[in-house]
């Protein structure tokens, strides 16, 4: 399995919606965003969570892990080489839930439960990815990108919030910070998303080629542990 990660507005699911389309051997998973974007329980998880975050944080991390490890399960059974899921437990943990922890929306108490949670079920459960693809964007890209799908549960998501998510993306993927040991030897191949790719078919098809080579090298050797394009 090979997981595409990238900021809130980065062009993760149109990127694989994408691949879906003209690459059709190599199959996707998109994020359950809906799962915690429509109701819960008659809530939206995520509208609340960035209405409220020091009341949601807890609730919606601890739901989402719980969303993304079933799916992580489901996946890793996969017989398919070629398949690409969008985000992970990986980034919901080192990405998300650190930085709602460092921004102090979440306590200690409430960090110390999550971190039992994912101490927990990650080493017994879910076997390490292939690799990640990184769709590098800037915050501010990213934003603008938000306001122009307009989506009603992302109304509160501020450049400054982009800004902490972009940081936190760069220590798990490009750092490699306080990750787990296993997890550091997972290759990284980065792609610059600050391009408009959705309507440009020949960085379109350089994407492609570069996400197939990805794939097809890293069945086979692990000597490089990242690309950068």
């Amino acid at each position: 399995m090979f997981i595409v990660e990238g900021n809130i507005g980065a062009g993760k699911s149109t990127f694989l919606k994408l691949i879906a389309q003209y690459r059709p051997h190599i199959t996707i998973a998109l994020e359950p965003v809906n799962t915690w974007q429509n109701n819960v329980f008659g809530q939206s998880l995520l509208a609340n969570f960035y209405q409220n975050p020091k009341r949601w944080a807890y609730s919606m991390e601890t739901f989402a892990m719980l969303c993304r490890v079933r799916e992580h399960i489901i996946e890793q059974q996969n017989p398919n080489p070629f398949r690409i899921i969008e985000r992970s437990i990986y980034s919901g943990h080192y990405v998300f839930t650190h930085n709602s922890y460092e921004a102090g929306f979440m306590t200690d108490f409430e960090w110390h439960m999550y971190n039992q949670w994912f101490d927990y079920l990650i080493p017994k459960k879910c076997h390490d990815p292939h690799g990640f693809i990184y769709l590098q964007t800037s915050p501010e890209i990213a934003y603008e990108r938000i306001k122009k799908r307009n989506r009603l549960a992302e109304k509160k998501i501020t450049i400054a919030y982009l800004k902490q998510i972009h940081q936190q993306h760069e220590k798990f993927l490009m750092q490699k910070i306080g990750l787990l040991p296993s997890l550091k030897n997972v290759p990284v191949m980065v792609l610059d998303c600050n391009q408009e790719f959705e309507e440009n078919p020949f960085i379109l098809n350089q994407f492609f080629d570069s996400v197939e080579l990805f794939i097809q090298q890293y069945r086979q050797e692990s000597g490089i542990k990242q690309i950068e394009l």
